[in-house]
């Protein structure tokens, strides 16, 4: 395995400590809430607040990067294996989407696994969404230039939200930004083997989320737990999806950029060396997160109509 020097440096910073899989889930619960970024954009404002659901109200944290009202929006799902993460896990990755694409970001802290098992946190999730379309001018922000990302787990909520969106004739999503997304359940591709004990996400420990996630196998079947699985891609918004050498989840986010291609969905697939899952939030790390932020960035702006 050959990794750049400094997600080595990282690398080194955890081996011989127990997977995650290996580990009670709160414990992963108090290490996934740091926030782990060590650049932080500053913001015009950033505030906290709730959202109306269907399983009550949903928290999210709102990052306005000037005064400006009417810029674009995006919203923000965190990775974490459906049943870890939060606010504080990605804040450094949203100040620093909101100051790069010149956009307000809404982050959402949608209800966790195995507590709220699927689909609770994907419809906590496309209602932050549904209201962040109707509701854009309350947050100096415009409706009509709307895009959802999210990072693992995060991004397999994003592109289901496309999926349903489209379905339902939702919100109108402009771009979804797809950082190494869980889309299929099941599947051994070669990542899979190759990559079983990649730093930071194991095959295991991949395994064992989706047993926090899901309720029962007919669940692995539904477009809304693995978007990989709908019957067509057709008609969906442009994406970015962006993956890592290192990651068991690589081919599975590479396959679903196939997907879209083959539904007639302009997509860039883009596979980042030398790093691993998680490399995406590791803001002001590595020398590849500050590519990919630069990458969505120009991604984002492009699709906002603001390059």
């Amino acid at each position: 395995m050959t990794l750049d020097a400094d997600a080595q440096a990282i690398a080194d910073m955890t081996a011989g400590s127990p997977r995650l899989h290996e580990q009670d889930l709160e414990a992963c619960r108090t290490m996934a809430a740091m926030n782990i970024a060590s650049r932080k954009a500053e913001m015009h404002e950033v505030y906290e607040r709730r959202v109306p659901g269907p399983h009550g109200d949903v928290p999210v944290r709102v990052y306005r990067p000037v005064t400006k009202d009417g810029l674009p929006v995006l919203v923000y799902m965190h990775g974490g294996g459906w049943s870890i993460g939060g606010l504080d896990t990605v804040d450094g990755v949203c100040r620093e989407l909101a100051s790069r694409a010149e956009c307000v970001v809404v982050s959402v802290d949608y209800r966790l696994a195995p507590e709220h098992k699927f689909p609770i946190g994907f419809e906590d999730s496309y209602a932050v969404v549904e209201w962040v379309a109707d509701h854009a001018g309350e947050l100096g922000a415009d409706g009509g230039r709307l895009a959802v990302a999210g990072d693992s787990a995060g991004a397999n909520f994003s592109a289901a939200i496309c999926l349903r969106a489209r379905d339902e004739n939702g919100p109108h999503i402009t771009f979804q930004l797809l950082a190494y997304p869980a889309t299929e359940y099941g599947v051994e591709r070669p990542s899979c083997v190759e990559q079983a004990e990649a730093p930071m996400l194991s095959r295991q420990d991949v395994e064992w989320f989706w047993g926090h996630y899901l309720r029962d196998a007919t669940d692995s079947k539904d477009p809304r737990a693995t978007p990989s699985s709908a019957a067509s891609h057709e008609g969906l918004p442009p994406a970015l999806v962006v993956t890592a050498e290192h990651d068991p989840l690589r081919d599975d986010g590479e396959a679903y950029g196939e997907l879209l291609r083959a539904g007639g969905v302009e997509v860039t697939v883009k596979r980042y060396p030398g790093v691993f899952h998680g490399f995406f939030i590791m803001v002001g790390l590595l020398r590849r997160n500050d590519e990919a932020m630069s990458d969505a960035a120009d991604a984002l702006k492009k699709a906002f109509g603001t390059s």
